[in-house]
């Protein structure tokens, strides 16, 4: 059984609109929360009623508002589900997500995509989308498969294993998830490092001095020893030099969220909202 979280933990539910993502939410939350647990559900105003809604506790909406999260914590929740707008841009959508849960006092739980099977079946050039969303998310559960090829759900996670994605596979039957407490364990699984901890936060210092070793070992006072810099390992670039300048040391960029001179992002995904039906 998870325990109940200090923090109201925030779990973000990716996936494109139509993808039974709501069906899926009321089976993770009948299934898989501790007692005691308060739960909430936030809706993007740009999602559609849905058949599953009423078992659904504690709903709320938000708005896409120019690019902005406007949403407020629902109070007293222990466990948040943040269910994203399935028609516009999921990178956009998690880059301010990052901002929101830090900004209202919440931790991130786990990012969980769920795929329409027979969406991206139909359409290879969503794979670049459904990369991105995985690319982000702890767990991907594999939704909408009725007259989905065996071959194609095989192909779709071995295309995936051999990008050695550590995002755990699960398939939905039914509308339900195997192990809905597994899928909700906050253990991060995720590609990308957007919300990992950084190394020096939440560190008590106090008192603790600063210096440089002298020939004997001891601590001197000469100069003020600064934390060290971590390396930003560029995925895509495995030829790169461990010898690079000082110069070239930085907090590292995800690969999604890194943009041209212009604004535009470097790597650019399809607009899903092209590829569903009203």
């Amino acid at each position: 059984m998870i325990a109940v979280p200090d923090k109201p933990l925030v779990y973000v539910i990716l996936g494109a609109a139509g993808s039974g993502r709501r069906e899926v939410l009321a089976d993770l939350i009948e299934g898989g929360l501790a007692e005691g647990d308060r739960v909430a559900v936030l809706l993007s105003t740009g999602e559609t009623a849905s058949e599953h809604d009423a078992k659904l506790a504690n709903v709320a909406r938000w708005t896409w508002n120019d690019g902005i999260i406007d949403a407020a914590l629902p109070p007293e929740a222990t466990r948040v589900f943040f269910v994203t707008d399935g028609r516009l841009n999921p990178v956009d959508q998690i880059e301010q997500l990052h901002v929101w849960i830090a900004a209202v006092g919440a931790e991130l739980g786990r990012i969980i995509t769920v795929v329409n099977c027979r969406l991206a079946e139909q359409h290879h050039a969503l794979l670049a989308w459904y990369e991105a969303c995985i690319h982000f998310s702890d767990i991907a559960l594999l939704h909408q498969r009725d007259g989905v090829a065996n071959k194609w759900m095989s192909e779709f996670q071995t295309h995936f294993k051999k990008l050695y994605c550590p995002c755990l596979f699960e398939v939905v039957k039914a509308g339900r998830v195997k192990n809905p407490l597994m899928v909700l364990d906050p253990q991060a699984r995720r590609m990308s490092h957007l919300f990992d901890v950084d190394d020096w936060t939440g560190l008590d210092l106090e008192g603790v001095e600063f210096g440089t070793e002298d020939e004997d070992g001891n601590v001197t006072d000469e100069e003020e020893e600064k934390p060290a810099k971590k390396k930003a390992k560029k995925k895509g670039h495995p030829n790169e030099s461990a010898e690079d300048d000082e110069e070239d040391w930085k907090p590292e960029v995800d690969i999604y969220l890194q943009r041209r001179i212009g604004g535009r992002r470097e790597k650019e995904i399809p607009d899903i909202a092209k590829y569903l039906v009203d």
